[in-house]
């Protein structure tokens, strides 16, 4: 039982409460109002979260296995980082729409809660994810395996890459990364110029499913990134996976890459913007649609 005397820390920034075996958390949490950072992953016995200060920057339940009800995240308009991962009984997360600053969702695992909230999701602006996890067994039709020979456009730079994939992790055969690591770290983005090469990276993969079912997984890279930086007339990217993977169990089942151009994606105000034709669309609403479709 934690103690219901959350004022006397006013001015706490970071909390960090993994890995306890209490079932609930004091209201007064919400008094904490510089409050930034909030870590229950792993406390399996919680069933239900309070209302949140609206000062918070993440919220991390990962594994909360017994969790079954969310207060209205609305207020969390700051909010830039939520990991649900695992939360198998909830069935909704009201507020998830209103969430305008959010970076990095991950919701691999809450099969039992997507139907209602890919709905909310829709209404999320895509644009700004750049890390995306929900149950899903297909990546968009209008993504591809790779890009074997990048041409740059004139007059439109290129803005991101968007890399998709769809895994399963054989919950059957276990290892020691299980829980231990909360990203799967077996797929890499590689950029190749002349046959090589010259720049790897690990996809982020966080989240790590404690269900057979498979998982999708969205991360866009912003042009600063340097998959982007990087990339020349002629290069060729390209997904792969080790030999041996380090999870046991895991299986690449589809994977895809969409590269996004200027004006691809600078509609904001999504109003109307369904009734476009899909080469009108933004990248983003054509996302949300995608997702709906799930």
């Amino acid at each position: 039982m934690i103690s219901d005397e959350f004022e006397k820390l006013s001015s706490l920034e970071v909390l960090n409460l993994s890995r306890n075996n209490f079932c609930s958390l004091p209201s007064s949490l919400r008094g904490l109002s510089l409050l930034k950072d909030l870590a229950l992953s792993h406390c399996r016995e919680l069933k239900s979260l309070p209302p949140f200060p609206s000062s918070l920057l993440q919220l991390d339940v990962a594994n909360c296995s017994a969790l079954e009800r969310i207060s209205d995240l609305s207020n969390l308009e700051i909010l830039h980082y939520l990991n649900l991962t695992n939360c198998t009984k909830i069935m909704d997360i009201p507020g998830l729409q209103c969430l305008k600053s959010m970076r990095r969702l991950y919701l691999s695992g809450c099969n039992a809660s997507f139907p209602v909230v890919k709905r909310r999701l829709a209404k999320v602006n895509l644009k700004y994810l750049r890390n995306l996890s929900v149950p899903g067994s297909e990546i968009p039709n209008w993504f591809v395996q790779e890009i074997p020979c990048f041409a740059s456009h004139k007059n439109r730079e290129i803005k991101g890459i968007i890399i998709g994939v769809v895994v399963s992790l054989d919950q059957s055969i276990q290892d020691v990364f299980r829980d231990n690591l909360p990203t799967i770290v077996d797929i890499h983005a590689k950029i190749l110029r002349l046959g090589s090469p010259i720049y790897t990276t690990t996809v982020n993969l966080k989240g790590v499913p404690e269900t057979d079912e498979d998982q999708l997984y969205l991360c866009r890279y912003v042009d600063y990134n340097s998959l982007v930086l990087l990339l020349q007339d002629g290069d060729k990217i390209q997904i792969a996976t080790p030999e041996e993977p380090y999870f046991h169990g895991f299986k690449l089942k589809k994977y895809g890459i969409h590269l996004v151009f200027e004006n691809d994606d600078d509609i904001d105000d999504n109003d109307g913007e369904e009734s476009f034709d899909g080469s009108q669309q933004s990248v983003s609403m054509k996302l949300a649609k995608f997702i709906g479709s799930l």
